[in-house]
Formats: C-alpha cells, sequence, structure tokens
C-alpha cells in the first residue's frame, strides 16, 4: 500500500506514514504485516495486533485498538488500498463472524497488579525480589499516564541530581517546595515517603533498570527552591517503552486488554482479582498473596468530577477512568481530595473538549522574547512563573484564556518544540493555515495590528504591551511581574512576521484518591488497614495537596510502584 495515508481523527486529517504488506490467495486474505509504522510505543500495539485481526475476519473492517485510533485507522486504510490493487471491493469482504472461545481460567501467583501505569517499576521491583507476579491491563497496552507525561521526573537526593551539579537539595526542601505548590493540604505522611524514596528510586531505575536521562540537564522550574528535575532521554514515551521491554524479559505474566472487575474478600482478606479478557471472553480468577492497586486516577469519568473539571478541557488517556477507586469505595477505603486535579495553562484545543499540551513549546519561544497576554492585549504575568502561578490570573482573564505572542525568532523556538508534547509540525502548519479561522488559534500576521485583528486581540493595547516589554528588556528588569532577567535577553522585534496561538487551561491527573499507610496498604473509615490490598501511583491520593509541580507525577508513579513492592516483598517474606 502507498505509505501515506490520510487519516481522519477528531475532525482533522492527518498524514500518517503506514506500509502493509498483503498475501492474497485466489479466494482469500492469507497475510497481513506492518512493514513500517512511524508511531512507536501505544502506536505499535494496533501494528501488532490488527493484522491478525484482519486476517481473522477476512475484512479490514475491525475494530481499532483502544488509544491508537490513529494508527489503527491508518492500518485499516492501508490493507484496504491493498484489497483494491488486489482487484476486489473492499467493501464487498463480509467480515467473518468470530466466534470468542470463552473459558474460565483459575491463576495463583504471589503478586497481582492492576494496572500497567505506576504497575510498571511495581511489577519489575517484584520480579527483582524473586516474587511471581501477574499484571493485568485493561488496555491492549502499559503505560498509563506515565508513558504520555511531560518527560520531566523530580530526582531529589539521587546520585544524579549530585552528579549534575545540584549539591545541596535535602527532603526539608522539597516537603516545603510542595507544601507551597499545593496549598498545604498534602498528606504529609505520602508526602515524606516521596521525599525520602524517590532519589534511590531514579538511582534503581538509571543503575538497575537502564533508564537513561538527558546529562547535565536540571531545568529551571519555578515551582523548586533547587533544580531537581531530570529529563529522560527520549521522552517519557522512550522511558515507558523501555520498561515495557524489560517487563516483557523478565518472567512477569502480562494479561492485556483484561478488565478486573471484583476484588476477591474472603474473611475480611483480599485474596486476589476476578478479570475478564475483552477479546476473548475468558474469565480469570487470579488468586495473589498480596494486590496492588496502580489503576490510575479518574479524569476521564465525569461522574466522578466536580463541575470545574467536568468543563475543562481533558488531556489525558482514555484509560483513566477511576476502576481501581471505585472497587475500593466498595470496600470502605477512606478517601481524600478527590475535588481536586492538576489544571496546566498551555492547552490547545484540537478538538471538542480535548486538548494537546504546549508547556515545552512555550519554553522554546519564552526562552526568546515571547510574552503572555490577554484578549485585551496585555501582559497579566510573569511568563516563567510556575504553572499555578500562571493558571490563578490567567483564568481572571476574558474568557478565562490568554495568547503566547511571538516573534519570527520566537515562533521558531516555540515551533521547534512542539513534537515534545504530542502536537506535531503537521499539525501546527495545518492550524497556522486555517490562519484563526477553527480551532486551536494559531495566527500568522505580516504585522502586529494584522496578527492581532486575526486572533481578535486589542491591537493598540498589545502594541503598547510590547514596547513596554521592550523597554523593561532594555532596563534588565520587569517593573510589572518580575519575569527573570536571564529570560529577557531580546526585545520583540520591531518587524514582522509575528504570530499569536492560544492558550487555554487543560487537565488530566487528579490529586485525590485512596488513603494508605506508609507501606502503602489500604486504610478504611475506621483507620483499619485492608489486609494484603496496596494502592500507587495516581490512584493514592493527598500526596500532591490540591495541585502538583512539574515532574512530580511520573516520580510518584515510578517511586510508589518501588515502594509498595518492596513492602509487599517484605510482607510475604515475614508470612504477613
Amino acid at each position: 500500500a502507498s505509505p501515506y495515508i490520510p487519516v481522519m481523527n477528531d475532525g482533522a486529517l492527518r498524514l500518517v506514514l503506514v506500509t502493509v504488506t498483503v498475501t492474497f490467495t485466489k479466494d482469500k486474505i492469507a497475510d497481513v504485516k506492518v512493514t513500517h509504522s512511524e508511531t512507536p510505543g501505544i502506536g505499535s500495539k494496533a501494528a501488532e495486533l490488527l493484522p491478525g485481526r484482519i486476517v481473522e475476519r477476512q475484512s479490514p473492517q475491525v475494530d481499532g485498538v483502544t488509544g491508537a485510533t490513529i494508527t489503527s485507522t491508518a492500518i485499516r486504510t492501508a490493507v484496504a488500498d491493498t484489497v483494491k490493487q488486489a482487484g476486489a471491493a473492499p467493501a464487498a469482504l463480509v467480515p467473518l463472524a468470530v466466534k470468542k472461545q470463552a473459558k474460565n481460567e483459575t491463576v495463583d501467583t504471589d503478586v497481582v497488579i492492576v494496572g500497567g501505569g505506576a504497575g510498571m517499576s511495581a511489577t519489575i521491583r517484584t520480579r527483582m525480589n524473586g516474587l511471581n507476579v501477574v499484571l493485568v491491563e485493561k488496555m491492549p497496552f502499559i503505560g498509563g499516564a506515565a508513558s504520555i507525561s511531560g518527560g520531566q521526573v523530580v530526582a531529589q537526593g539521587s546520585k544524579l541530581q549530585k552528579a549534575f551539579g545540584v549539591t545541596d537539595d535535602s527532603v526539608e526542601s522539597m516537603v516545603k517546595d510542595f507544601q507551597a505548590n499545593g496549598h498545604n493540604l498534602n498528606d504529609l505522611s505520602k508526602l515524606t515517603l516521596y521525599t525520602k524514596n524517590v532519589g534511590p528510586t531514579i538511582d534503581w531505575l538509571h543503575d538497575q533498570v537502564g533508564v537513561k536521562f538527558i546529562p547535565n540537564d536540571l531545568p529551571f522550574l519555578a515551582e523548586y527552591s533547587h533544580r531537581r528535575a531530570l529529563e529522560f532521554q527520549g521522552g517519557a514515551g522512550t522511558m515507558a517503552q523501555h520498561l515495557r521491554e524489560v517487563i516483557g524479559s523478565n518472567g512477569a505474566k502480562v494479561l492485556f486488554n483484561t478488565r478486573v472487575e471484583k476484588l476477591i474478600v474472603e474473611d475480611g482478606k483480599v485474596t486476589g482479582v476476578e478479570a475478564v479478557d475483552g477479546n476473548t471472553g475468558t474469565k480469570y480468577t487470579i488468586r495473589a498473596k498480596k494486590t496492588l492497586l496502580t489503576t490510575g486516577g479518574y479524569g476521564n469519568n465525569k461522574n466522578l468530577l466536580t463541575d470545574t473539571y467536568k468543563n475543562t478541557l481533558y488531556y489525558g488517556p482514555v484509560s483513566s477512568t477511576g476502576d481501581g477507586l471505585q472497587m475500593a469505595q466498595k470496600l470502605g477505603v477512606k478517601t481524600q481530595l478527590l475535588e481536586y486535579g492538576k489544571r496546566y495553562p498551555n492547552g490547545i484545543e484540537v478538538a471538542p473538549g480535548k486538548a494537546k499540551s504546549t508547556i515545552y513549546a512555550n519554553v522554546g519561544a519564552f526562552d526568546q522574547a515571547g510574552i503572555l497576554v490577554s484578549r485585551d492585549g496585555l501582559r497579566f504575568v510573569n511568563e516563567k512563573a510556575s504553572n499555578r502561578h500562571i493558571l490563578d490570573p490567567m483564568l481572571q482573564q476574558k474568557g478565562g484564556m490568554a495568547y503566547v505572542f511571538m516573534d519570527q525568532k520566537s515562533w521558531e523556538g516555540f515551533y521547534k518544540r512542539l513534537p515534545e508534547t504530542g502536537v506535531s509540525h503537521e499539525d501546527a502548519d495545518k492550524y497556522l493555515a486555517a490562519n484563526g479561522k477553527s480551532a486551536p488559534i494559531f495566527v500568522k500576521g505580516a504585522t502586529l495590528e494584522e496578527a492581532a485583528k486575526l486572533a481578535g486581540i486589542n491591537a493598540e493595547n498589545l502594541k503598547a504591551t510590547v514596547a513596554k516589554y521592550n523597554s523593561f528588556v532594555k532596563a534588565q528588569k520587569d517593573a510589572d511581574f518580575g519575569r527573570p532577567v536571564q529570560y529577557m535577553k531580546a526585545e520583540i522585534a520591531a518587524e514582522g512576521p509575528y504570530y499569536i496561538v492560544e492558550q487555554k487551561p487543560r487537565f488530566a491527573t487528579t490529586m485525590g484518591g485512596v488513603c494508605t499507610d506508609d507501606h502503602l496498604n489500604l486504610i478504611q473509615n475506621n483507620g483499619k488497614v485492608i489486609p494484603n490490598l496496596y494502592g500507587a501511583g495516581e490512584l493514592v491520593g493527598g500526596v500532591m495537596g490540591d495541585d502538583s509541580p512539574a515532574g512530580a507525577n511520573v516520580g510518584w508513579a515510578l517511586t510508589s510502584g518501588r515502594v509498595a513492592a518492596d513492602a509487599i516483598a517484605e510482607a510475604i517474606k515475614a508470612g504477613k
């Protein structure tokens, strides 16, 4: 099939590079191979699973892989093209009915882990601790929210942080920073557990698991008093893919497309789970000495959200539906801070109600002469402030949104870093070609006045704002908002072109969840632990307070997964 496949997704046209080779006999599709796909990680699951489904049903009319919609559509389109080349009409291929061979299966193991986000580090650590483990994942791939995070991770107290030049950070400093960012609503015992264990976790990931980090890269982040965030080499997706490969070779049993429907409770103790394979209908009874829930948050379940978050653009994984939270609540597990979520100020609305991030693209703009302005054309914040301190005043502006205003060099910095958070250059070019006629708002004008008009911004105010900001650059002092002088290296150019990109609040991560003791053993409303039931990752609430700083959520997922695995191993060894 011709390699570039036009794919409609959420009303947007994209070109996806997929090559398939299909072998036909006289009267059937004999074999399908995806010989090239430009979408590694989650998208590669579609390349792995769809060929078999197509051969089984004798038609490209098969269900796609959840979470890999674009790649699934590209593969089906490519196969349909080969059918045409073979001289048949794809629509004439009536899909064969596939009879599912449902069965019941009982599995005995030391540990069952439900969810493949924080569950990845827990699974790897459990195997390193010499225990058998079954990882159950309702999606056709593992990775969770961690695999699509921004790519930074807290590394306070790690050997790498010290090697890269920061030697004076401390547990106390990190606790203080997190409390300030989270309005002192943090669960202090969990936060302390995190701060004491995140450094050793990073060292373990680097030294024993083989996760790679960008050397000498400790970026400035306004939430932190010390530079304590490392960046994964190749981003979060590369990190997650490496963990998948480790799990694939370390003897762990992984059940994909399998949803846990019930915790098994006997004599007040959790003794495993009941689950169903969504493809075959096989029902699993998994009996385990310990059960670890790492099912993520509930951002994609509006029934569990307050109105604030129901009405905020969502950009998280489709899998974040609160499954583990709801199962735990049925057992009377104590919860906290369920009304809070993490909102970022740097989103673009790529489809109704759906966002993508421009967080690192913004960094590229602000490293030059980019500024944030309101619809009135006015600056309202220090552009290098923390996300929290940008979001709060942004919500007070007209429409509850803002715009990045850029000259040519600033746009080049912005454009270069867009793909780091999932906005391809092809998409950006398409948005810019619309020039403000459709969402998301990306505009280009030969003059400031033209760009402002296209974006619906007050041009007179914007012109005055630019002149004022340039005077601050000359004086090397932002008298209005205190933008750090190291990020005021250049004046906004006197001549165009100029670019403007919308900024809307986006949301994915929930801050609330279940309560645990310091071994991450879930506790009930009466304060008693539920024997054999543990939690980790976003499911466990309160660590961040009502907001999370950069790199904190993926750091907590990796750290709590490891800590829970060790607590479980110690309990099993002690016969508890």
